[in-house]
């Protein structure tokens, strides 16, 4: 008599290694389709790394020496699929805790024949301090972050001070920081962060206009249909010589 098969199993980010930082998600059970949680069981031995705290090896994990993007928080993945696709000479690590979304990224992954992704499913903040090493990363994607918008929990924002100091350690001279929000205070928060940083500078007077690279997703296809506003900013890390900071800041 044939037994039934075991459910895939269901990954979760790894529980905290120490830190005590301000974490700007919460764990929640969300909801996550077959199909997700079948591209989970399928793919992430193929594509997924490890948490772990030593530098991780660019060129290893990719299999080949490339400019590579950090991208924090992707969500379900769209976004992040179709750059891959418009920049194949360019690698992609992202970073993402639910399951939900590691599911639909690997999905898409595998359906696209993209070979430029890789995934880490665990805390930005210590995959940054732990995993990348400094003066490493071409850029850094942060795109529609938690606003967390009531006044008592804007201390889980992501961009402060110190994640930035962080971040801006990690890119190489020249890399950039693009960040987008559709939440007017938390533009004005990420404007005044990202300006403060001494290892920073600003493309622009203020907020750029969204890059073509940057795709729009349905959801701000939506928002802006309803006169809501998009706010990019786009910084780019100061030449050797020129940071205040130390880049070993951790």
């Amino acid at each position: 008599m044939n037994q039934p098969k075991p459910p895939p199993p269901i990954v979760t980010a790894q529980e905290p290694s120490g830190s005590t930082h301000i974490r700007s998600f919460v764990h929640r059970r969300a909801h996550i389709t077959p199909s997700q949680e079948q591209a989970i069981a399928s793919w992430l031995p193929r594509w997924a790394i490890t948490y772990q705290n030593h530098l991780l090896d660019l060129e290893a994990a990719f299999g080949r020496q490339a400019p590579t993007i950090l991208e924090i928080g992707f969500g379900m993945g769209e976004t992040t699929q179709q750059i891959a696709q418009a920049r194949p000479d360019d690698n992609f690590l992202g970073v993402e805790v639910f399951n939900a979304g590691v599911g639909a990224l690997l999905k898409r992954i595998h359906e696209h024949e993209l070979d430029n992704i890789r995934i880490i499913q665990h805390d930005a903040v210590e995959v940054l301090r732990d995993m990348i090493a400094p003066n490493t990363l071409a850029g850094a994607h942060i795109y529609f972050p938690d606003p967390w918008p009531k006044n008592r929990h804007h201390k889980r924002r992501l961009i402060q001070p110190a994640f930035i100091q962080l971040l801006a350690s990690r890119l190489a001279p020249g890399a950039y920081i693009h960040c987008a929000t559709d939440w007017e205070h938390y533009a004005q928060q990420m404007l005044e962060v990202l300006s403060a940083e001494p290892g920073l500078q600003n493309t622009c007077t203020d907020y750029a206009p969204r890059p073509d690279y940057r795709p729009l997703t349905k959801f701000e296809n939506r928002g802006l249909r309803l006169g809501h506003g998009v706010w990019d900013l786009i910084f780019t890390r100061r030449p050797q010589g020129d940071d205040a900071h130390d880049t070993k800041a951790d």
